[in-house]
């Protein structure tokens, strides 16, 4: 198993690590790790592993093998590959975790804001959707006042731990309705948004404040289904 150490601090950039395997289909395993893998539609982190001769393996993407577990580093085609045991340093393509951190924030806020339940998502550098069950969303202009109201409050986002058998007891966390909660270690993580204005369990990586999100234009509302909106938005800067 791989330590994740971006769960904890999402701020982390690089870490020391021990390659411990090297898969079959040549993905790089490390003991411990700062790359988020694939999931609960935030893309995989890219950047590169530093040997100790100063040359660089870049990975294109970490997905997970097995579920949420089996993290799996992909070098970029080309790339050499290290030798099991051997130490490295792995250093997150920053740039691009921390838009992706601002925008899942983002999605976050805008489920806070229209009080409703998520059936999918998709979280990109440039442009991220939010699918929400909902007959008729307010009027574009009103969402994008009450998103940048609460981006402007500079509320903490923060995160806490709690039991499977706990979310079980407490169903109304859940807001997504197409992804499961992570969980699979008996423990759930919550991430917290002020001290009331969101709760839900999530995986992810995030901002501290909702300030750092920025700002935030809705690019288009769309209507997918019945009950099904999209909101595509991106981040001003």
């Amino acid at each position: 198993m791989t330590e994740p150490l971006f769960r904890d601090d999402a701020y982390l950039r690089s870490c020391e690590a021990r390659v411990i395997e090297i898969t079959g289909d040549g993905a790089i395993v490390l003991d411990r790790s700062v790359f988020y893998a694939t999931s609960g539609g935030q893309p995989g982190d890219t950047g590169h592993l530093e040997r100790a001769d100063g040359s660089r393996i870049e990975i294109a993407a970490t997905v997970y093998a097995d579920g949420k577990t089996g993290h799996r580093h992909l070098p970029a085609p080309g790339s050499p590959m290290p030798e099991p045991g051997e130490l490295v340093v792995a250093h997150v393509d920053w740039a691009r975790r921390y838009r992706l951190m601002r925008m899942h924030t983002a999605l976050h806020i805008i489920c806070a804001v229209l009080k409703t339940k998520i059936t999918g998502c998709q979280i990109g550098e440039e442009e991220s959707r939010i699918d929400l069950d909902m007959p008729e969303p307010p009027e574009r202009e009103a969402i994008e006042a009450e998103i940048r109201a609460a981006v402007a409050r500079d509320m903490e986002i923060s995160t806490s731990w709690i039991t499977d058998a706990e979310l079980d007891a407490n169903p109304g966390l859940i807001k997504s309705m197409s992804v499961s909660p992570p969980r699979g270690t008996g423990q759930v993580r919550l991430v917290r948004i002020g001290e009331d204005f969101d709760l839900q369990p999530c995986g992810g990586t995030h901002v501290s404040r909702t300030s750092e999100v920025g700002r935030i234009d809705i690019t288009k509302m769309e209507k997918k289904g019945k009950l099904n909106r999209r909101i595509r938005i991106h981040l001003a800067d």
